[in-house]
């Protein structure tokens, strides 16, 4: 099946830039309880996925920079763990799940690598508990 139909469309989904503060994307992320999002470019390409750990890895580490200053510093400063790919809205439900293990949701694309939406891990666990039971209830017919 075709993953448009679980695409929760950008504008519905909360975004960061590069060029947001640090405090400015802790807000967002706190008020909206999420615990990473998407970075888009200006012309609306994915660029990453912070997460909160990303977040305070750096404040740990950053010995000049805390959550008073954190205003002063941008996003495109921190440097991101873990590398989420995006995949292209043709991709099928199948492509994701290896990606869905190890992030809360899987950007996706259109052809010019423009940044659409996303399709949530919780769409595609219903998603594989659906295709589980109507094998299972084929079996047993």
């Amino acid at each position: 099946m075709n993953i448009a139909f679980f695409l929760l469309p950008k504008s519905e989904v909360i975004t960061a830039t590069p060029q947001a503060t640090l405090r400015q994307t802790l807000e967002r992320m706190e008020y909206h309880r999420y615990t990473a999002v998407p970075i888009l470019s200006d012309d609306g390409h994915y660029v990453g996925t912070v997460t909160e750990g990303d977040l305070l890895w750096f404040l740990k580490n950053s010995a000049h920079i805390g959550f008073e200053n954190a205003h002063r510093h941008v996003l495109e400063e921190v440097p991101l763990r873990v590398k989420n790919k995006p995949v292209h809205i043709h991709a099928e439900m199948v492509d994701l799940i290896d990606l869905a293990k190890a992030q809360n949701f899987v950007p996706v694309v259109d052809d010019s690598d423009k940044f659409i939406g996303i399709v949530r891990r919780s769409e595609i666990i219903e998603y594989c508990a659906k295709q589980m039971n109507l094998q299972a209830n084929a079996v047993q017919s």
